[in-house]
C-alpha cells in the first residue's frame, strides 16, 4: 500500500469514527482530496486507492489537470474565484463550486453560464468571524442579499462554506462551524430552502467540523502530506494569469 492509500485510509476512518459520535453514518460525509499543487502522479495514486473527488484552486492548475485523469475522476473548485476566470472554470465543467463569495462573483457566474448553456451547483462562502483578510459573504449581508441571490436562475445554490480563522486547537474552531450550520438551518427555516451541504473542515479540524455536521470535508495534508520543495506547476499559458 502506498503512503497516499494508508493516509487515505486513516482519513476514512477518523471520519467514520466522528460520524458515529454525531450519531451519523460515514456515506453522510464526502471526502474532498485538496489536490492543489500536489503532481497528477499523486492524484492518480489516491485515484486508485479510491478517491474519486479531487479539489483545486487555481483554473490555469486545474485545465493541465483534469486531463491527465481518468473520467471517473471529479472535480471541485474551491478558491476564491476571480470574476475574469469564471468563464474558463465553467469550461471545465467542475461538479461544484465551494467559494461563491460575493454578490458580484454570482452574478457574473450568473450571467456567463446562461451564454454557456451551464446550470453550476455552488456553495456560499460565509465570513463567520468576520476576518477582514478573508473573502465572504458576512452573515447579515447574506441574509439581505439571499433574495437576489436566489432569483439568478442558473445558479443551484446547494448550501454554505466556511474558512474559520486558524486556532490552537481544533476545538476552538467548533463555535464557527456551528455558526454556520446555524445559519443554515435559519436560511433553511425562513426562506423554505433546501441548503444540504456544508462544506467546512480541513486536514486540522475536519473531525469536529463532522460533529457540527459538516456535508464536505476538504483535506489535503492529511493525504498526500505536507508540500516540500517545488510543488507542480502547469506550463503557462500566454496571457492566462492565473
Amino acid at each position: 500500500m502506498s503512503s497516499i492509500a494508508s493516509q487515505l485510509e486513516t482519513v476514512r476512518e477518523t471520519i467514520a469514527a466522528a460520524a458515529s459520535r454525531a450519531t451519523r453514518t460515514p456515506s453522510d460525509v464526502q471526502l474532498v482530496a485538496v489536490s492543489k499543487t500536489h503532481p497528477p502522479e499523486a492524484l492518480q495514486e489516491a485515484l486508485a486507492a479510491g478517491q474519486t473527488i479531487f479539489g483545486e484552486s487555481r483554473v490555469q492548475e486545474a485545465k493541465a489537470k483534469i486531463p491527465l485523469l481518468p473520467s471517473r475522476a471529479r472535480w471541485h473548485f474551491i478558491g476564491h474565484l476571480q470574476k475574469n476566470k469564471i468563464g474558463h472554470a465553467l469550461a471545465l465543467g467542475f461538479e461544484l463550486f465551494h467559494g461563491i463569495d460575493s454578490i458580484g462573483v454570482a452574478r457574473e457566474m450568473n450571467r456567463l453560464a446562461q451564454s454557456a448553456g451551464a446550470f453550476p451547483h455552488v456553495l456560499l462562502e460565509i465570513n463567520v468571524a468576520g476576518e477582514s483578510a478573508k473573502f465572504g459573504f458576512s452573515p447579515k449581508t447574506l441574509e439581505v442579499e439571499v433574495e437576489e441571490l436566489l432569483a439568478l436562475d442558473r445558479l443551484a445554490i446547494d448550501g454554505l462554506m466556511c474558512l474559520p480563522p486558524v486556532v490552537p486547537r481544533p476545538e476552538d474552531a467548533r463555535k464557527y462551524f456551528a455558526a454556520l450550520r446555524t445559519l443554515r438551518d435559519r436560511l433553511q427555516a425562513e426562506f423554505r430552502l433546501p441548503l444540504p451541504q456544508l462544506s467546512m473542515g480541513m486536514s486540522g479540524d475536519y473531525p469536529v467540523a463532522i460533529e457540527e455536521g459538516a456535508t464536505l470535508v476538504r483535506v489535503g495534508t492529511a493525504i498526500f502530506g505536507h508540500r516540500t520543495g517545488k510543488t507542480w506547476k502547469p506550463v503557462a499559458e500566454p496571457g492566462f494569469d492565473d
